[in-house]
């Protein structure tokens, strides 16, 4: 048995207490932090045999936040994201290893707009506990850097003192509080 027998069973995330962000480089000087306030998911945990577990994830694109309505606005244009013809991104699992004692990478199909590329994000357990209302929760946190070019997210402007005004990595954030069904 393993210490993650307790956790077998079907989740889903509670987006109340998750944060699925990024971070990106801004003017070469600074970096501004977003997240998407509308998303779902769900994972399915076999705390014996962790890399049969599984986990997708569903995000409303027009849910971007960055806290300024106007870089919002333009991040939701098919400059950025185009979220009229791609209103969702999807990350869908395809492999989990264990890689410490509350360590993981895991493995899946990232969607945006209309590439799809896999992607490994290291994942840390976080614990579990029993909350106030006598729900069973569990906790993740993970973060991974991918090339925003690899999916046709292009869009940059030239700077007077030379670079660009924006990074072409972007660092994904997920925090990921998830309630035992």
């Amino acid at each position: 048995m393993s210490q993650f027998s307790e956790l077998t069973g079907k989740y889903t995330i509670d987006p109340e207490h998750s944060r699925l962000g990024f971070v990106a480089r801004h003017a070469m000087v600074t970096k501004v932090r977003g997240s998407f306030n509308d998303f779902s998911g769900s994972l399915t945990i076999d705390g014996d045999n962790p890399e049969q577990s599984s986990a997708q994830v569903t995000i409303k694109a027009v849910s971007i936040d960055t806290r300024n309505e106007q870089r919002d606005g333009h991040l939701r244009t098919n400059d950025f994201l185009d979220v009229e013809k791609y209103p969702e991104i999807t990350f869908v699992t395809t492999g989990i290893r264990q890689t410490g004692d509350e360590t993981f990478e895991v493995t899946g199909d990232l969607t945006i707009k209309d590439v799809t590329r896999s992607v490994t994000i290291p994942f840390e357990y976080g614990g579990s506990a029993i909350d106030p209302f006598g729900n069973f929760r569990l906790g993740f946190d993970g973060s991974v850097t991918v090339n925003r070019h690899d999916f046709n997210v292009t869009w940059n402007a030239p700077l007077e003192t030379g670079g660009v005004l924006l990074s072409d990595k972007v660092t994904l954030e997920f925090e990921v509080s998830a309630i035992k069904q």
